[in-house]
């Protein structure tokens, strides 16, 4: 593993999810050090029951009917751009351990196949979405209300989508070799199998892990910690 891969590949995961655990933990700290409100928060009308409220905060927190009925277009983006990144985390799960019982049922070169379509399919809806909200806060009226946070965000994501789907078309190299790779970062020994070492395709995966090992360091800063502020807040909403 050369020194440039071992850095990127090895070392700033480390550091990127040091830097999101550590700060994340920080943010709930101050969440939970601020003052409660004097006056109750709920917003009106609301249901009067507890399981109705409990459906409610769900309700708010996933689907965001509020947000849809004001920007339909750009809601119906957002899920399905979530939906897709959900899609492809689960997908990196393989990394860690394969879905054995999909495999003993559908065999591996068919769990190839569905991996491919499914990855493929995900990275498309994902680089589809990053590049309508690059759009939208780069023409139009809402780049007067854009701010340098946001394109830095977007530009984290675009890398690491961009990246993602280079390795997805375009490379060769199979996913047990990631595996391999990724199993040695867990064992703190961060090394490239001989197959991934010897191709161009290490470098998108280098180019891959810088990006994500950025958003990490950057998401417990950034504003998008709405992501688990969004729970406690619609709680609030909901409350008696």
């Amino acid at each position: 593993m050369d020194i440039t891969s071992f850095i990127i590949s090895g070392l700033m995961v480390y550091v990127g999810i040091a830097v999101f655990v550590i700060g994340m933990a920080w943010r709930v700290w101050q969440w939970s050090r601020t003052p409660a409100s004097p006056v109750r928060l709920g917003m009106f009308p609301k249901p009067a029951t507890r399981g109705g409220r409990f459906f409610k905060l769900l309700k708010d927190t996933f689907a965001a009917p509020q947000s849809f009925e004001i920007e339909p277009r750009l809601m119906f983006v957002a899920m399905a751009f979530h939906v897709a990144a959900l899609a492809g985390f689960f997908g990196h799960l393989r990394l860690v351990h394969e879905f054995t019982p999909l495999v003993a049922l559908i065999g591996d070169e068919g769990m190839a196949v569905f991996a491919a379509w499914a990855g493929s399919i995900a990275g498309g809806i994902m680089m589809i979405a990053v590049l309508y909200w690059i759009a939208r806060r780069t023409f139009g009226p809402y780049r007067m209300l854009s701010t340098p946070e946001d394109y830095l965000l977007l530009a984290l994501l675009l890398g690491i989508i961009i990246m993602g789907n280079h390795m997805r078309f375009l490379g060769d190299v199979p996913s047990s070799v990631y595996m391999e790779w990724f199993q040695s970062v867990l064992r703190f020994q961060p090394t490239f199998p001989p197959e991934l070492a010897n191709s161009d395709e290490k470098w998108s995966l280098n180019g891959h892990m810088f990006f994500v090992s950025l958003f990490l360091m950057y998401f417990p800063f950034s504003k998008l910690t709405h992501a688990i502020g969004a729970f406690a807040t619609n709680l609030v909403r909901s409350s008696e």
